[in-house]
């Protein structure tokens, strides 16, 4: 009996890597489809149908008889909560291109504000019983959908609206077609690397923080709430004040090398002050995504910005699919006892690693940019009727 709840810790920690990591391959899979489908018949109706199907799909969890079911509606839920994509799409219809990133800002500050809520809100409807959190989930996903249908405008005009197809529709495909446009390419692998250096905070903070430190999970999910806290306070308040006099090239150079020191601290911080004092150099994370986001969206025509958005999203779940296993096996090997030294930081200092690379290509692709027309908008993405 004493090794049967480790065994049963064991499998649970199993089912539970596997509901993720099938929910980010349904990111990848059809980030792409969602976002093609927004540039064909708008954003409005992705959006909606997105969030009933979310609702719906809560209910199906909620009742789950079995893991079964429950792996069915993690299926489900990959594939509709890919529509984020198309919200970011909603952004570039409606706002201009020099006000991009401070609206992406604000929209990485209201979703920071439900990551720290959210848990908290659904501990408390867990200790009702266990589906609650789900029913929970269900009748804010429709209430959103209900909000889409009776007061969301539609973004896209339809002379801005392109056909489907398969090429714009799948995840190889459409990352073939940035190459033809202009210095999109490397604002993506910039973006790949970013996403997959942050992996390194789902997979191993937790288990790192316990190994180190002795942390407990009271004191870990603190921390972590801390980092979304300045999170939201970086893209909430400071982003457009920083995009707006300095420009979104200097945001985005300062945010990767800001976050980059934070991992390294992190990696090597001897003690829970100076791993905590991480967190400080951290947050201004919050400025690479907006300031991305901008420059990327000007690189695009008013017909193509979902499929730009469905690439993300598709990177973003391609590395949620690569990171957990990555960065567990390096801290797995640093921390054997034939390892050749013992060091349980080294998968934060691998991300430190993909932003140095992300921060090289950042710096070459915006330089290059900023030379020819960085400040310029190619295509004319604002809907004057709506701005």
């Amino acid at each position: 009996m004493g090794g049967e709840p480790t065994t049963v810790q064991a499998r649970g920690a199993e089912i539970f890597g596997l509901f993720g990591t099938t929910w980010a391959l349904m990111q990848f899979i059809f980030a792409p489809l969602l976002g093609a489908l927004s540039d064909r018949f708008g954003r409005r109706p992705v959006l909606i149908l997105s969030a009933f199907g979310l609702g719906i799909d809560y209910i199906i969890m909620a009742l789950a008889p079995n893991l079964t079911w429950l792996f069915i509606g993690r299926v489900v839920s990959g594939i509709t909560s890919a529509s984020f994509t198309v919200s970011f799409a909603y952004v570039a219809d409606t706002v201009p291109g020099e006000r991009r990133a401070g609206a992406y800002g604000m929209i990485g500050s209201i979703w920071g504000v439900g990551f720290i809520i959210g848990p908290l809100v659904g501990g408390l409807l867990a200790g009702i019983g266990p589906r609650f959190p789900f029913w929970g989930a269900a009748t804010l996903s429709i209430a959103s959908a209900a909000y889409g249908l009776f007061v969301l405008p539609e973004s896209l005009p339809i002379g801005h609206r392109s056909p489907v197809s398969f090429k714009k529709a799948n995840p190889i495909g459409s990352l073939f077609m940035i190459r033809a446009r202009r210095g999109l390419s490397g604002f993506v692998t910039v973006n790949f690397l970013n996403f997959l250096a942050f992996q390194v905070l789902p997979s191993v903070y937790v288990l790192y923080a316990a190994y180190r430190y002795g942390w407990g999970y009271a004191l870990v999910g603190s921390a972590l709430a801390l980092a979304g806290a300045c999170s939201i306070i970086v893209q909430g308040l400071l982003v457009r004040r920083v995009v707006g006099r300095f420009g979104e090239r200097l945001a985005l150079l300062i945010g990767i090398v800001s976050c980059t020191t934070g991992f390294v601290i992190w990696g090597l911080a001897p003690n829970s002050i100076v791993f905590m004092i991480a967190i400080i150099f951290y947050a201004p994370i919050g400025f690479v995504q907006p300031a991305l986001q901008g420059l990327m969206t000007r690189r695009v025509s008013p017909s193509e910005q979902g499929m730009l958005q469905g690439i993300n999203g598709s990177l973003m779940g391609l590395t949620g699919v690569i990171g957990p296993t990555l960065f567990t096996l390096v801290y797995a090997f640093f921390i054997a006892k034939n390892a050749p030294v013992n060091l349980p930081g080294a998968p934060f200092l691998l991300s430190a690693l993909l932003m140095i690379g992300s921060l090289i290509l950042a710096f070459k692709v915006t330089r290059a940019l900023d030379r020819s027309s960085l400040s310029r908008e190619p295509f004319r993405t604002t809907i004057e009727s709506q701005t």
